[in-house]
């Protein structure tokens, strides 16, 4: 405790510091002005930040999307939690989303993202991001940043440890942190030593569309799997995972979970993997995971069952797994931009731990092992360690690299981020955090290419550095400047959710790609409209289709009768604008729904079932032009047995 009072009356007195140096600036003239690093922060009217940051947003389910160094939002893409905004999972084209084999579910909490890779570099094509409770892993386009696509994992529980893109997309490597029985059955949870399994799922990715495919898992020892990291450069085709709880424990797991002086990184050969899955050496296990799939051609999802999945056992397959025996309760797992080291935070360890990957090949081969576990080799670990950053702080929990050969660790329990030099492991440099720091992100910091200018760190508590707003803060985010010898916390800003991880990307990379609007041509949506003359209403039996436009500054139809009490309405729109940033809303009363958002040539549905008689309004959700108040309409609605037929105007014919 005194150890944590001291940073944060240290951080106190660096805030004062840096409040004078801000207020003196204007008098003290341009000499002056490099100390303000406020100003390095801020991004003027008009003018665009130098990288999009996607934030996880934790319990929210959501991924938010900020613009670095100015901490501006953007955006929140929902992805596996609904969103009135944008009626995502609210309007039946995206429903099927967030289907699973556990039924419709419109929450979960997502941790971490990762940015798709070529030769080891982010190439901005796509996001990737976990779903922890009810396992699974979404794809986000960034032309669209929209979710294009959803698997779930089975045989697995608390999908944490995802997910991790392997250096040319080859897979999203995806792990668990709750080991279960696999597959599952009734027995009892005393009965957790050698009947519980771990799955290590790899995700395939198609390199032209994004399709994912569930390729094969490797069943583990029954411990905790924590976080990971795919190696690069000399080290591509291997996956690197910390565990924890390798005593196996099931309950009071902060006591008996702690015993060991050592857990593990477990160092997976995929390349290996893909050879014995060529060679047949795999079980085919009946299991059961959805696959959701939104198709860009017609603006649907739909949500299929897959049944079968490929398993491998490290026990039967020799070279598939290795253990690396590190201290203690390792949480980060993070491999440096040469491939050479792999980086162990253990979070009861005052060190960091680093392996070297040509140590470890050497090991190997001349099998140095230190026991086994479940069939799996223990490398000895003297054999593996490449050297420890001594005395780094309390509670290293995840590290980051830049262009300079140096890594960037949070210690949680301290409050601050260390930077230490590869390969002499000395500290360089601290910074205190406000405060309990988890994760940080350094744009590129988990691939080949750091870009290294900012280092972003995202806190678990916020205490004083907001407004109070009631028992729960804000959650925050703090901005670094890297890009000299020492670090400069340049900025504070809040969060949507609990962020966990976050991935970063220059927006040169990104900008250019992103979608403008949706072609009306190209729109292969079965209730879609290209222009208003198509505009229509259609009936079957108690069932009534409305194929509606929206345009600046109407809807056509605009006044519908002939609609009964019982009926079942779906307002299918259509977006006719082919004009950059001029989406459309449409809100209907007493629809048990959220408005829908449509984009430009895009088509949206949502579903209307009138209760009372009577002449109901729909208008348009999101101000569009100087006549949105104007961009209306009408719904007459008539008793179950009344003979008023179907009818609708157009342009007010």
């Amino acid at each position: 405790m005194k150890t944590k009072i001291k940073f944060i009356a240290s951080g106190i007195l660096l805030v004062t510091i840096m409040a004078v140096l801000g207020c003196t600036t204007q008098n003290n003239g341009s000499g002056a002005l490099s100390s303000n690093v406020a100003e390095r922060a801020y991004v003027a009217p008009g003018e665009h930040d130098e990288f999009y940051a996607f934030v996880s947003g934790g319990f929210s389910g959501q991924l938010s999307v900020y613009g670095l160094p100015s901490g501006r939002l953007f955006r929140v893409i929902p992805v596996f939690s609904v969103d009135a905004e944008k009626a995502y999972g609210f309007n039946e084209e995206t429903k099927p989303m967030l289907e699973t084999t556990f039924g419709f579910i419109p929450w979960d909490d997502s941790h971490h993202p990762d940015i798709s890779q070529t030769n080891g570099e982010i190439d901005g094509r796509w996001v990737f991001i976990n779903a922890n409770n009810t396992p699974r892993i979404a794809r986000i386009s960034l032309e669209t940043f929209e979710t294009e696509e959803i698997i779930e994992i089975p045989n697995s529980a608390g999908n944490h440890s995802s997910s991790f893109v392997t250096e040319n997309t080859e897979y999203v490597v995806a792990g668990t942190r709750f080991s279960v029985p696999v597959p599952q059955q009734d027995i009892s949870i005393d009965e957790y030593k050698s009947n519980f399994k771990g799955a290590i799922s790899f995700i395939g990715i198609d390199q032209e569309s994004g399709r994912m495919n569930l390729d094969f898992q490797i069943l583990m020892p029954g411990f905790n799997y924590d976080l990971a990291h795919p190696g690069r450069g000399k080290s591509h085709g291997w996956m690197f995972f910390s565990t924890y709880n390798t005593e196996e424990a099931n309950t009071l797991l902060e006591v008996n979970a702690s015993q060991n002086d050592k857990d593990f990184i477990a160092a997976i050969n995929w390349k290996k993997a893909e050879e014995y899955i060529q060679q047949g050496r795999f079980r085919e296990m009946e299991t059961a995971y959805a696959h959701n799939v939104y198709d860009e051609s017609t603006h649907m999802a739909t949500s299929t069952i897959k049944r079968t999945v490929k398993v491998l056992d490290p026990a039967e397959l020799p070279g598939l797994v290795y253990f690396l025996p590190t201290p203690k309760s390792p949480h980060g797992c993070d491999v440096d931009p040469t491939g050479e080291y792999i980086i162990g935070s253990g979070k009861l360890s005052a060190a960091l731990t680093a392996h070297s990957f040509t140590k470890m090949l050497d090991a190997i081969e001349n099998e140095r092992f230190d026991g086994e576990a479940y069939g799996v080799p223990i490398l000895n670990y003297d054999d593996v360690v490449a050297g420890v950053v001594e005395q780094a702080g309390l509670g290293p929990l995840h590290t980051e690299f830049d262009t300079e050969g140096n890594g960037y660790t949070t210690f949680f329990i301290s409050s601050e981020v260390v930077k230490w030099k590869v390969g002499t492991w000395e500290v360089v440099d601290r910074k205190p955090t406000y405060y309990s720091v988890g994760h940080l992100m350094i744009p590129g910091g988990n691939s080949r290419k750091p870009f290294g200018k900012y280092l972003l760190a995202m806190n678990k508590i916020t205490k004083d550095r907001y407004l109070p707003t009631g028992p729960e803060l804000t959650q925050s985010a703090q901005l670094y400047d890297i890009s000299g010898e020492k670090m400069e916390l340049i900025l504070d800003f809040p969060t949507v959710g609990e962020p966990h991880y976050a991935a970063g990307a220059p927006a040169d990379l990104i900008a250019p790609r992103s979608k403008k609007f949706y072609e009306l041509d190209d729109n292969n949506h079965p209730y879609s409209i290209k222009n208003e003359s198509e505009a229509r209403v259609e009936r079957d039996g108690n069932v009534v289709h409305i194929y509606m436009s929206t345009i600046r500054s109407h809807f056509a139809p605009d006044n519908i009768e002939g609609i009964k009490v019982g009926d079942r309405v779906y307002f299918h729109v259509t977006n006719l604008e082919q004009d950059f940033d001029v989406p459309h809303g449409i809100s209907m009363i007493g629809a048990n729904t959220s408005e829908l958002l449509i984009m430009p040539g895009q088509t949206e549905t949502f579903v209307w079932e009138p209760k009372k008689v009577g002449v109901w309004p729909f208008y348009c959700t999101d101000f569009c032009s100087a006549l949105h108040q104007e961009m209306q309409g009408y719904v007459r609605v008539s008793p179950r047995n009344s003979d008023i037929e179907l009818s609708w105007s157009l342009d007010g014919e």
